[in-house]
């Protein structure tokens, strides 16, 4: 876990940055334009367009290194893995997770997520990576990373926050890509062995033959298990300071974990969520440690609730 002095320094990063106001946010994520539309294919005759797997992965993977070499290349070192290589196996991952879900079939949504995930995106380490973001349409209340930039949130999970709380998720998503946590827990799980008894395999023609039955199964896992405890705390303290570089309250992650902590364990909308994360309450206190009141001066904006951004965008 980063040492609290770390976080002070990103603080004092902050506090000395002219945070935009928000409506500046969406004017810079409508001034990216067409970046957007690749999540996207052309609305059909009579039917709304419903963004394929094709699109959220781009062209099929291969090049540089297959599932196998990437496979080993984790075994190995993450030193080996460059952003290319990082990026295809994000692609491999995503389809993990679009194999699950698929994409919500709302377009005015799912551009509104992009817009906004690439905004906070501008403001992180890592500006460069392609970042693409989706909606499952999934009641479940979660969101997912994987490397390279792909984020999903669930169309349950939307449904129960505002904007700002949308923002500290995906902040807290962008986190956990800046700083590789998914694939040094696919590295642990690699050397564990325990994709081992899983042969080799190609998927069919529509990922373009390129998935690893073994890289399927450590993502699987992943997903299934979660990520590190101290990395989901790194991750939420570095995304509230994200979520207010990028002009949002930093209250919103705070605000949809005491959400999770009314929450039944053994209710299906949020076990999955529940069980791949620590405890709702134990992060909150995590959280408050880290943040004191270092960043109250960026709180206190009017919620703007979801319905109102896409109101507009659906006339």
């Amino acid at each position: 876990m980063r040492k609290l002095t770390v976080f002070a320094t990103i603080i004092a990063t902050v506090l000395a940055t002219s945070l935009p106001q928000l409506a500046q946010a969406q004017d810079m994520g409508r001034a990216l334009g067409g970046i957007f539309n690749s999540l996207t294919r052309p609305a059909q005759p009579q039917a709304p367009a419903v963004p394929s797997l094709g699109s959220i992965l781009g062209p099929a993977i291969g090049g540089r290194a297959g599932g196998s070499d990437l496979l080993q290349m984790l075994t190995q070192s993450l030193d080996q893995i460059d952003e290319p290589r990082e990026i295809e196996i994000g692609r491999q991952l995503a389809a993990v997770l679009l194999g699950s879900k698929p994409l919500h079939p709302d377009l005015a949504l799912q551009r509104y997520v992009n817009q906004l995930g690439r905004w906070i995106s501008l403001q992180s380490a890592r500006p460069q990576l392609p970042w693409t973001f989706g909606v499952l349409d999934d009641p479940g209340v979660n969101a997912f990373a994987a490397p390279g930039g792909y984020i999903f949130v669930t169309k349950g999970l939307v449904d129960r926050v505002d904007e700002a709380e949308l923002a500290g998720i995906l902040a807290h998503e962008i986190t956990h890509v800046i700083d590789r946590h998914h694939l040094q827990a696919l590295r642990a799980k690699a050397r564990a062995g325990i994709a081992t008894q899983v042969f080799s395999s190609q998927l069919n023609n529509n990922l373009g033959g390129a998935l690893s039955a073994q890289l399927l199964a450590l993502g699987r896992d992943l997903y299934s298990s979660g990520l590190d405890q101290d990395d989901e705390f790194d991750a939420d303290r570095n995304g509230v300071t994200l979520a207010a570089r990028a002009g949002f309250d930093p209250y919103g992650l705070p605000s949809v974990l005491q959400q999770l902590r009314t929450a039944a364990p053994d209710n299906p909308l949020f076990s999955l969520s529940l069980r791949t994360h620590p405890a709702p309450q134990l992060r909150l206190d995590q959280l408050e440690l880290a943040m004191g009141n270092r960043l109250d001066a960026f709180s206190g904006k009017p919620a703007v609730l979801l319905s109102q951004r896409l109101a507009g965008r659906r006339r």
